[in-house]
């Protein structure tokens, strides 16, 4: 079985069971999970509104940065997803997550794949401020 098993830009909401069960594995003595959650504030500023957009590679990118980090770590398995669409306080943006032989192992992919998954995946944040005022955040 490939080392990569769930990856997914969607805009329904997202499961911390499915990713989990998509990286267990008798094998792996150690799983790693990181949740992104929609907070109230960013900056020092209130958050009216949040919602998330993505370029239609998305999915395509986010499975090459996973395959990478599948080659370089030592990792039984990968998985991520991303959430689009408008989302509320306390929606689950991103779960991603990784299993391994060893914990340390485990953190290390898990950190890289949300790492490269921000900077590297065309998914775009745009937040409205209780100001008024409004951003894009996303990678350049």
């Amino acid at each position: 079985m490939t080392s990569v098993r769930l990856i997914d830009v969607r805009d329904s909401a997202l499961s911390l069971d499915e990713v989990y069960r998509a990286v267990a594995d008798p094998v792996a003595g150690g799983i790693c999970v990181f949740v992104g959650t929609v907070r109230d504030h960013d900056g020092g500023q209130a958050v009216s509104a949040l919602g998330y957009t993505s370029h239609p590679t998305a999915i395509d990118r986010l499975r090459e940065v996973a395959d990478r980090i599948a080659a370089e770590c030592d990792v039984v398995a990968l998985a991520g997803v991303h959430r689009v669409g408008d989302l509320a306080v306390g929606d689950l943006a991103v779960v991603v997550a990784a299993s391994a032989a060893h914990r340390a192992d485990a953190f290390e992919a898990c950190r890289r794949l949300i790492d490269e998954l921000k900077t590297d995946v065309p998914v775009w944040k745009h937040q409205t401020f209780a100001s008024g005022d409004a951003e894009w955040v996303g990678p350049q």
